[in-house]
């Protein structure tokens, strides 16, 4: 199955403890490039799921980002330690009778004083083993995503390669009528100059005038290289980088018909198999 390198996924859950999102979002790159944007407490996880990700993807710049919202009714409460807080205000008191000072403490100071509010130490392990799950879950909805932009992108290039099938179809039946006009061109301009070819040098320059016009070898091999495009596209696996050669090979093939090319019907279909070769090369960029 051809996979595009371009798609998003999004996968979130609630719990208990607070909800989790990833967000996956990726564009074309020569190379297989992940980046991670996680929070402080799931920066763990990376190496892990680094792995997890080169294991589905081939190619492609690939960015995955976790949202972590606690929920504030839980683990978020605000809990005093009132022993600590009695300790402070012994110390508070001696302090006062020492110096003769007098006066009530600020309370916004006394919560930051350490220990004051409760700090409970939240088991991380559920978190991250829901996280590894969610993030499974992201990637294969991130899977299937480049999978259905894949066979957009297939059904794309088969129309092209079929539309240059047809444009090599139209120019093979039209160089038999060339090569029959360039030798009427011809004798008409012997005739208008009053020179009389014989047979055997007329024979001669029609082979000469054949042998520069002829471009069945370059359609043969434009032909093979649709073939083995759509051998390519058939395999069902990492197929970008030769499909992009592939690309270079057609347009060198459409060049030397436009270059050879001594009729104007021909030199369209040339300009239109470079057209249609061109929008198959832009659409293979985005090929895993």
């Amino acid at each position: 199955m051809i996979h595009s390198m371009t798609g998003y996924a999004r996968a979130e859950a609630a719990f208990p403890w607070g909800r989790l999102a990833w967000e996956l979002r990726s564009v074309n790159h020569r190379y297989f490039d992940v980046q991670f944007k996680l929070p402080e407490e799931f920066r763990v996880l990376e190496g892990e799921l680094r792995q997890v990700a080169g294991g589905r993807i081939a190619r492609g710049k690939v960015e995955c980002g976790l949202r972590y919202t606690r929920d504030a009714t839980g683990a978020d409460q605000i809990e005093l330690d009132h022993a600590r807080i009695a300790q402070l205000k012994t110390a508070l008191d001696a302090l006062a009778a020492e110096l003769g000072a007098t006066g009530v403490p600020e309370p916004m100071r006394v919560l930051a004083y350490p220990g004051v509010v409760r700090e409970e130490q939240a088991d991380f392990a559920p978190l991250l083993a829901e996280a590894r799950k969610l993030f499974d879950a992201a990637l294969r909805d991130f899977a299937a995503a480049r999978a259905r932009e894949g066979e957009r992108l297939l059904q794309y290039i088969v129309e092209r390669c079929a539309a240059i099938e047809t444009l090599v179809g139209e120019v093979r039946a039209r160089h038999p009528l060339v090569r029959e006009q360039w030798l009427a061109r011809l004798q008409a301009r012997c005739a208008e100059l009053g020179v009389d070819l014989e047979p055997q040098r007329l024979a001669q320059e029609l082979a000469l005038m054949a042998q520069r016009l002829d471009v069945d070898e370059e359609m043969s091999r434009l032909l093979s290289h649709l073939q083995e495009v759509k051998t390519s596209l058939a395999r069902g696996e990492s197929v970008g980088r030769r499909l992009d050669f592939l690309m270079q090979e057609l347009n060198r093939e459409a060049n030397t018909l436009s270059s050879k090319s001594q009729d104007a019907e021909m030199t369209r279909c040339a300009v239109e198999m470079k057209v249609a070769i061109e929008q198959i090369r832009e659409q293979v960029q985005n090929i895993e």
